[in-house]
């Protein structure tokens, strides 16, 4: 069963490949997606991660995330255009997001420990 990002990175994949979105349309920002597949900030920019990743999507800074154009991301000339991320670089940002996402879920754990210590919480709840 594949995970949420993956299902949203499909999802978005799928709606490029029939035409949905064409190259140079802004993709959903992550608000919309949060709302759309119930899920969190995190899981929606795992991903945004996987598109660039793949070729699929461009970051332009302070506009939002975009399908892809070939030729925004072959102009050396374009400022704006973030060259889809690959090999290296892809895979730290996906190994950022990894680690933030589980660094909330010890804090979560941290306060749900420290609530059964201080006896505030049944256990099994």
């Amino acid at each position: 069963m594949p995970l949420t990002f993956e299902v949203i990175a499909e999802t978005l994949r799928e709606q490029i490949r029939t035409g949905g979105l064409k190259p140079g349309d802004a993709l959903p920002t992550q608000s919309a997606l949060m709302r759309e597949f119930g899920a969190s900030s995190l899981t929606v920019q795992k991903a945004m991660a996987l598109l660039k990743q793949d070729g699929w999507a461009l970051s332009r800074p302070g506009k939002g995330a975009f399908v892809t154009n070939p030729d925004d991301a072959d102009d050396p000339d374009n400022p704006e255009a973030t060259v889809p991320a690959g090999g290296t670089a892809a895979r730290v940002e996906m190994l950022e997001l990894a680690l933030s996402e589980a660094v909330e879920q010890l804090a979560d754990l941290r306060a749900r420990l420290e609530a059964l210590e201080a006896g505030n919480v049944e256990p099994g709840r």
